[in-house]
């Protein structure tokens, strides 16, 4: 049985941690959720996380930052990006900065699992994203 991958979720809409957090631990993920990107920050200098996922959109500190802090702190984390708004400038800007994958709102936790599982692979640490379906 392969490890658990720790995967950080960031959105700043209770209702998106709710929803996925069940999603991504049946397909063997071990997920911290975070509503305020400065807590997720603290969280990210206190741990290696395999993957993040992080919204682009948020008051105070936006995705974008928080994709620099992790890449210069643990440079093999994946991470992906969720979009809202038809954001493709910013998405593009993330992709350059070094961001895994983004995926656009409004999406299932089913298209979520399958770009993880995307990631997963990247890291070595495959993992079937059908298993939950």
């Amino acid at each position: 049985m392969p490890e658990r991958l720790n995967v950080l979720l960031l959105d700043d809409e209770p209702i998106v941690g709710k929803r996925l957090k069940p999603a991504l631990a049946k397909i063997g993920c071990n997920v911290e959720v975070f509503e305020n990107p400065r807590e997720a920050l603290k969280r990210i200098e206190e741990k290696d996380f395999d993957i993040v996922v992080t919204d682009i959109r948020m008051d105070e500190v936006d995705g974008i930052q928080i994709l620099e802090h992790v890449i210069q702190k643990s440079p093999r984390t994946k991470v992906i990006m969720i979009t809202g708004y038809a954001m493709m400038a910013v998405a593009r800007e993330a992709m350059e900065k070094g961001a895994f994958d983004f995926i656009s709102k409004p999406f299932t936790p089913d298209d979520l699992r399958k770009v993880i599982a995307k990631a997963a692979h990247t890291l070595g640490s495959p993992i079937d994203s059908e298993m939950a379906s």
